[in-house]
């Protein structure tokens, strides 16, 4: 018995030290929607929503919710993340600038955007790896544009939201109200 248990204390052991080692959501590199450098470090203490978006899908109109959402919790330590996306029907083509005029014409948009990324496949944005991955928070590719991942205060993923889940869906609200009433 005693040679069996070795084993898997090891394997448990070393479980938790890579998972210790692992790199946090704030400290992936990430772009700006204007190309710059950056980390999601600027937000840690905050609640976050991650959204993968597009300009040319039938859920585009979540824009409007999402910002709406943004207004409402802003204040209280809540943002949404925009991460452009061309994986889903190349519902995406546009360029950064060009997603950035859309959103900010079309749907007032004053919350973060960031560098057009992919969310599944061989280019998978190490982002979405932490969020969808094999290892991964929440494992099993994004289905479509406007797939939802709420972030807690201290970093770590708290829930998914499908895309047809609309931003202000009771359950959505009810999970970034109790995430911001979190210590």
């Amino acid at each position: 018995m005693k040679h069996f248990l070795t084993p898997l204390l090891f394997a448990a052991s070393a479980a938790v030290v890579l998972a210790a080692s692992a790199p946090s959501i704030s400290e992936i590199p990430l772009k700006d929607i204007d190309g710059k450098d950056t980390t999601l470090k600027a937000y840690q203490g905050k609640v976050l929503l991650i959204v993968n978006v597009a300009s040319r899908c039938g859920l585009t109109k979540q824009y409007t919710q999402l910002q709406a959402l943004h207004e409402k919790y802003k204040d209280q330590g809540f943002t949404v993340l925009g991460f452009p996306c061309n994986d889903f029907g190349a519902q995406e083509p546009g360029t950064n600038d060009e997603i950035k005029t859309f959103c900010s014409t079309k749907y007032s948009v004053s919350f973060p955007m960031f560098d057009k990324l992919h969310v599944k496949g061989s280019e998978q944005h190490p982002l979405y790896s932490a969020l969808t991955g094999k290892e991964g928070a929440f494992p099993g590719d994004v289905k479509w544009n406007f797939g939802k991942f709420l972030i807690g205060k201290d970093g770590k993923p708290l829930q998914r939201f499908e895309p047809r889940t609309t931003p202000d869906d009771a359950a959505v609200v009810a999970a970034i109200e109790k995430a911001l009433a979190a210590k």
